[in-house]
């Protein structure tokens, strides 16, 4: 990576839908970001209808626009990681993956972060899994929940993953006292155990995800970031609020002192 001026502030390109809600995509993504020590560049992939539960409708960006937006950015910035959420499409799924092919013919080592998102918490459709083909593959990390885990084949069953890289399967949708979250990475794997929160919650996969590309731009190894994101995230969640009935919006702003997870 290299070295920034004094005074500036490592970057994340964030591909996401806006989520009118605040509560998820690249509302979620800015603040998570700006928490942990980097800044989002964020790039819009789809135009959602959603309130804090339930999403009505999503209208992808047109393939150039999601290219466009990305390249005036790439051509002043300095980018040091990559986040992608719901890419729309597939026609955006891969107009992303030739962006970061082509930032890794200069980066080689840029790290990106893939959030699958397939539906919302209530189950509505977001994303297509043939949508997600282009950039499993790109992946320094992928985040999946439990169903997206087994619906993409990243939960290390019987010998299968479709990406080349890390994979951090959430626990959230499963039951009991904690919360395990287990990652993967080639024949190893560590989990962690945090205490399941009460209520339901919008947007904490967006949160989880884009707080690691965060402290991946900002230099830490996976293992540290995966563990700071993580306290930042269940910090976050216990802090949640409501805007109405339903899921809770997650704290992000708290000005929390960085740590790692136990």
């Amino acid at each position: 990576m290299s070295q920034r001026p004094a005074g500036s502030r490592p970057t994340v390109l964030v591909f996401a839908g806006a989520d009118p809600s605040g509560g998820a995509g690249i509302a979620a993504d800015i603040l998570a970001i700006a928490a942990m020590g980097a800044h989002a560049l964020p790039v819009i992939t789809a135009l959602t209808v959603q309130d804090n539960d339930r999403v009505f409708d999503i209208n992808p960006v047109a393939s150039e626009m999601v290219r466009s937006q990305a390249l005036a950015l790439i051509g002043k910035i300095a980018i040091h990681a990559v986040k992608i959420g719901i890419p729309g499409n597939r026609a955006n799924a891969e107009a992303i993956a030739d962006l970061v092919k082509a930032l890794r013919l200069h980066l080689p080592g840029l790290p990106v972060v893939l959030d699958p998102v397939l539906a919302s918490g209530a189950g509505d459709f977001l994303t297509r899994e043939d949508a997600l083909a282009p950039l499993l593959a790109l992946a320094t990390l992928t985040v999946p929940n439990l169903p997206e885990a087994r619906a993409l084949a990243l939960d290390g069953g019987m010998g299968k993953n479709r990406t080349a890289g890390d994979v951090l399967v959430t626990g959230g949708h499963a039951d009991g006292e904690f919360v395990i979250n287990r990652w993967l990475s080639g024949g190893r794997e560590r989990a962690w155990r945090w205490p399941r929160l009460p209520g339901q919650f919008h947007g904490s996969g967006c949160t989880l995800a884009s707080a690691i590309a965060a402290r991946l731009a900002c230099g830490d190894g996976m293992e540290q970031a995966l563990g700071t994101a993580q306290q930042y995230c269940h910090d976050a969640l216990a802090g949640a609020f409501s805007i109405a009935g339903g899921q809770r919006i997650l704290l992000r702003t708290t000005d929390m002192t960085l740590k790692e997870a136990p």
